[in-house]
């Protein structure tokens, strides 16, 4: 008897730490209006794994913290990187931005939706730093 419970204590511990790394590795976010339509729609909740920064490629799909909103997130497609050119025909905030190339700790975004995204368009460079991590995968109910 005393064996069976020490086995299910062990068990029951690695369950608990392998909940704890999921947490730590991984987040659900919910989606807020139709700025990543037809990707995501206003109601999805995203699966999002966090990555070192070094990992974030441009087309990834990223949730990044709204400048001056704190607890908001925006869940946007990465377009540059540091050291990519700047876009600077698709993005009108950075038309008259210095420099050749996305600054080091900076990055840009924008949502698939067009023009209904706030984004880049109207917010310029966006800390790298910001970057909560990367969409996986559509959560469903």
């Amino acid at each position: 008897m005393t064996a069976a419970i020490t086995v299910a204590g062990v068990l029951l511990g690695f369950c608990a730490a392998g909940a704890a790394v999921v947490r730590r590795r991984y987040v659900s976010v919910g989606v807020t209006g139709g700025s990543m339509r037809p990707t995501y729609d206003d109601g999805d909740r995203v699966l999002v794994r966090r990555v070192p920064h070094r990992r974030l490629r441009t087309g990834d799909v990223v949730v990044i913290a709204q400048p001056g909103e704190e607890g908001r997130w925006l869940i946007k497609r990465l377009i540059a990187r540091p050291g990519d050119p700047v876009p600077r025909d698709r993005i009108p905030a950075l038309a008259t931005a210095a420099g050749e190339t996305v600054p080091t700790g900076s990055v840009v975004v924008l949502g698939d939706g067009g023009p209904h995204s706030l984004d880049s368009k109207q917010l310029g460079y966006l800390p790298l730093s910001s970057v909560l991590g990367v969409a996986v995968r559509t959560l469903r109910p």
